[in-house]
């Protein structure tokens, strides 16, 4: 077996592990990169390519380092097909937006966090975590090809992805990080990389379209006018799909698309619920998909992921410095994810909520019916000014969905709530079983609004 000792060891070379990398080795410390791919296939990530927050990355890995993966940077709106309503409803998009591709991408973060000093190991399938008698993790072990290896560390970072197997090993007990987790909170997702040969109209905006299900949507997002990122998803609570026949159906139906080449294809699983309450234990993080920091009415997780690799290399070389690597060492990349996101996020999934419980006709009407600064408001903003006033003053245009509406309304003031609540998120692992039975409560009328079963 050969060993490997480190400051930080992160597992998976994606946007929060090569973020958090990049952050610690600036600083002089020692940092490995654990990746189960190869170096080649390291960076291929089935993901939709669009970035919002494109104007906004961490200096660890500066944006100019990432530019060559831009694409696409002419988008500015969402553009949603709504065909029971005969109606193409465009979306304002606040922020900058872009379209990337993501292996490209990938590529950039590593080179990023290579040129900052981490070291990486690639072909490393990791199968366990190491812990000492207190309960703190102190390293994980894998194989490379056909070799034990064992990577030793004052900090572990899981990186690793959606239901990462290192939280299947960490024994937690006696800590507050989020075990509250099951397979019907994520999107099983399918995209192909679309070459065709005329220029598409739509190359300034993302489309979306409803499945024929609740809880599903296809995409088409074009990295060029002539290259299309064309995928579609479903809640894991919902009837599985068929998605690679489900998805050339649509292409089949859809005139620009016609002789169109297929040049990558990939699928994944992604979160679709709120962030972790808690993503620390005793010498342990957890970033990105890995903790739930993905906006779960879009799927939309590489700026967040980004940040939440910062605020993990920081805290971490805190609590490495003071040589305490506690649960509340560590407690602060919780608050900081909180303030910066992950309110925002969970606002967000009362809204996933929602659609997991209304007919798919009804939600389609109901957005159709709607302003459409005041959507992107909702699905960017977890919340928006949706006043009765509102409600009234788009009676002609919603005639026929007061009751949705009315509904939404209700919907929308849970969501307030519980953004608010998340302001009080607590300063230390002390106070999360009373902040969590209050949020509980909410969730409660969350349900009891949305006609939802419980998510959590």
């Amino acid at each position: 077996m050969t060993t490997h000792e480190y400051d930080v060891v992160v597992v998976g070379a994606g946007t929060s592990g090569c973020y958090t990398a990049a952050t610690v080795a600036r600083e002089g410390y020692d940092v490995a990169v654990v990746e189960r791919k190869t170096e080649q296939e390291a960076g291929h990530i089935a993901c939709g390519d669009a970035l919002k927050g494109a104007d906004a990355f961490p200096e660890a890995i500066p944006k100019s380092k990432l530019e060559s993966a831009f694409t696409n940077t002419g988008v500015d709106h969402g553009r949603f097909e709504i065909p029971n309503e005969d109606t193409v409803l465009d979306i304002p998009v606040p922020g900058e937006l872009a379209v990337v591709d993501r292996w490209e991408y990938g590529r950039c973060v590593i080179d990023g966090a290579v040129e900052a000093g981490a070291d990486f190991h690639y072909n490393v399938v990791v199968q366990d975590v190491e812990q000492d008698r207190s309960g703190k993790v102190t390293g994980v072990r894998g194989k490379h090809r056909g070799d034990v290896v064992q990577f030793d560390a004052d900090v572990v970072v899981d990186g690793a992805g959606s239901l990462s197997l290192l939280q299947d090993k960490v024994d937690f007990s006696g800590t507050t990080f989020d075990t509250n987790v099951s397979y019907s909170q994520f999107c099983s997702a399918y995209r192909e990389i679309v070459e065709v040969e005329e220029e598409v109209e739509w190359d300034d905006a993302l489309v979306f379209k409803p499945t024929e299900r609740a809880a599903g949507y296809l995409w088409y997002f074009p990295r060029t006018s002539t290259e299309i990122n064309a995928g579609l998803g479903f809640q894991m609570t919902e009837e599985p799909m068929n998605l690679v026949d489900d998805l050339k159906r649509d292409l089949r139906n859809r005139p620009e698309f016609q002789n169109a080449t297929v040049t990558d294809k990939l699928g994944a699983a992604l979160p679709t619920r709120r962030p972790y309450d808690s993503a620390t234990a005793p010498g342990f993080i957890a970033v990105g998909d890995a903790a739930g920091h993905v906006n779960p009415t879009t799927g939309g997780g590489i700026a967040g992921a980004a940040y939440a690799g910062k605020y993990a290399g920081e805290q971490a070389i805190k609590a490495i410095e003071t040589g305490d690597l506690s649960e509340e060492a560590l407690w602060a990349y919780n608050e900081r994810v909180m303030d910066h996101f992950g309110a925002r996020y969970a606002g967000l999934d009362v809204y996933n909520i929602l659609s997991t419980a209304v007919d798919v006709n009804d939600l389609m009407g109901l957005l159709a019916s709607l302003p459409g600064e005041k959507l992107a408001e909702a699905l960017y903003a977890g919340s928006a000014d949706f006043s009765l006033r509102l409600k009234l003053a788009t009676t002609l245009k919603s005639f026929g969905y007061w009751g949705q509406i009315w509904n939404f309304y209700k919907v929308k003031q849970q969501a307030d709530r519980l953004l608010e609540h998340y302001e009080d998120y607590p300063s230390s692992p002390d106070g999360m079983d009373a902040w969590q039975s209050r949020r509980d409560d909410i969730m409660a009328d969350v349900y009891d609004v949305t006609g939802a079963d419980p998510k959590y």
